[in-house]
């Protein structure tokens, strides 16, 4: 994977205007502010910490929105990749509100520091930098939104509401409380939510839970009734039976499980 250029944590100010032409080069980037995008002709206005990856066969202008931009990005050419790159199915020139919007951003930070070091394995572990990167970005594009739902009516609520819930998942969440701090109704909330995002509230929230036990399994020794509190279950039992429905192992097992090489 041949990376041309990149940047971490870009600041640029509130009048910034860039405009890319269609070179075939590839560009992902990362929104850390709110941003706006024009491609193909449709304006998008996406908030932060939002992916995007352009394929490169069409110009693409991007301009800071009312703030400062901030950003992290890589140009780079997948042209002799492009089987691995269909494989990923990856989403071009939409955005993609990424639930680990910080693990991508490390990602690129990690990617920055080899590619302006000079380490004898420097290409190879750039290279497998950046297939984990594309791999994570691919990840991602489930949970992402189509162009059109981005500029949908309140896309900035519902958008600031899922980044709370993945962020904070151990907060008691609910619809009730989710369609009061949107201002809306409760029916309406779920149906906007589910048209806007192609899931419904109740399972990102399911899913934000899942997704910290993972990574506390994996990472800590805390024991499995400390997790579910800290994942916002009162009931460990709860918490178990929702694990092993949602990844297809109790926690116990999880924790078990080899890591693949």
């Amino acid at each position: 994977m041949n990376i041309r250029c990149l940047g971490c944590n870009s600041v640029y100010d509130s009048n910034s205007v860039f405009r890319r032409a269609a070179t075939g080069e590839n560009m992902l980037m990362l929104t850390r502010s709110k941003c706006r995008f024009s491609v193909k002709g449709l304006v998008m206005k996406v908030p932060a910490d939002t992916l995007i990856i352009f394929d490169g066969k069409y110009p693409v202008e991007y301009a800071a929105e009312g703030c400062p931009l901030v950003c992290d990005w890589i140009c780079f050419d997948g042209e002799k990749e492009q089987e691995f790159l269909d494989s990923l199915e990856l989403t071009y020139n939409r955005p993609i509100c990424s639930a680990d919007a910080e693990t991508i951003s490390d990602l690129i930070r990690n990617i920055g520091d080899e590619f302006y070091s000079f380490g004898t394995r420097r290409v190879k572990t750039l290279d497998s930098l950046m297939r984990t990167l594309l791999v994570k970005a691919g990840d991602s594009t489930g949970a992402g939104e189509d162009t059109e739902k981005s500029s949908a009516p309140h896309y900035d609520t519902l958008a600031e509401i899922r980044r709370k819930i993945y962020r904070s998942p151990e907060m008691k969440w609910n619809v009730d409380t989710m369609a009061a701090y949107a201002k809306m109704s409760r029916s309406y909330f779920q149906h906007l939510y589910h048209d806007t995002f192609g899931v419904s509230c109740i399972t990102d929230v399911i899913n934000g839970k899942i997704e910290k036990a993972k990574k506390l399994l994996s990472e800590t020794d805390s024991t499995v009734s400390h997790i579910a509190s800290m994942c916002g279950y009162e009931n460990e039992e709860h918490f178990m039976r929702q694990f092993k429905k949602t990844v297809g192992v109790t926690p116990t097992a999880f924790r078990k499980k080899p890591v693949s090489a």
